[in-house]
């Protein structure tokens, strides 16, 4: 595949390396100082885009992507108030976009493990559930996009919780994410249903990014020859 990289930080690089592994060309690298190549003959000829930017400019890459052609993988979090617009532009103009909040494959089994052990939890009313993520100094948007996936899992399965709160819980309904932000951590979620007698915990624990690359460009492979609005459950089954 001819693949364009939107985004040249750390995750940028390991996608780069990997994508290339893989015996992938990588025709086409945007990074702040070149915005406008976007709008080149190198990247419109790219057969997939992938996106790791910010919260504050993602949607502008996606609607610049739709704009010239190219399908958009992200991994970008922290702008999905924006998310019917591009699930629009997939469903009325023939767009592709496959997102994730996390490319891990590790993590998509995480998730997998979150909402059914919920589903077990929601019977045992006397274990309160709360969560914690870390990541590197660097991250801007806080709760994490895959700590936020873990909320809607346990939301939508343990009926006393009602929404998920930041650091700490206004109510007994809420869930509390505490998120701190050290080091160069690449991701780390833990979960924990406790009670007077006991803890049950969960955890993931991403020793580098290169879980998060591999997945990146497994799901551009996957959008090959595809179109609308996709995501890790299109691409995995467990």
């Amino acid at each position: 595949m001819k693949i364009a990289l939107i985004g040249y930080g750390k995750m940028g690089k390991a996608i780069e390396r990997i994508a290339l592994q893989r015996g992938h060309q990588i025709v086409s690298i945007i990074d702040i100082n070149n915005a406008d190549d976007i709008y080149s003959e190198a990247f419109r000829g790219a057969d997939v885009a992938i996106e790791f930017t910010t919260p504050a400019t993602a949607l502008g890459n996606y609607m610049k992507c739709f704009e010239v052609g190219v399908p958009v993988v992200s991994g970008t979090t922290g702008w999905l108030d924006h998310l019917d617009e591009v699930k629009a532009k997939c469903e009325n103009e023939g767009k592709t976009f496959f997102y994730a909040s996390n490319f891990s494959i590790g993590v998509n089994i995480f998730f997998a493990l979150n909402k059914y052990l919920a589903k077990i939890m929601n019977n045992f009313p006397a274990y309160d559930v709360r969560m914690t993520e870390t990541h590197h100094v660097h991250k801007l948007d806080a709760p994490s996009g895959t700590a936020i996936t873990l909320a809607e899992g346990i939301l939508e399965n343990v009926d006393r919780k009602e929404r998920w709160t930041l650091n700490t819980a206004e109510q007994p309904t809420d869930l509390p994410i505490h998120a701190i932000r050290e080091g160069e951590v690449p991701g780390i979620h833990e979960i924990v249903y406790e009670s007077d007698a006991d803890s049950i915990l969960i955890k993931h624990d991403a020793k580098n990014r290169s879980g998060f690359a591999l997945g990146a460009v497994l799901a551009a492979e996957f959008t090959a020859g595809k179109k609308g609005f996709l995501g890790m459950s299109d691409m995995l089954t467990f």
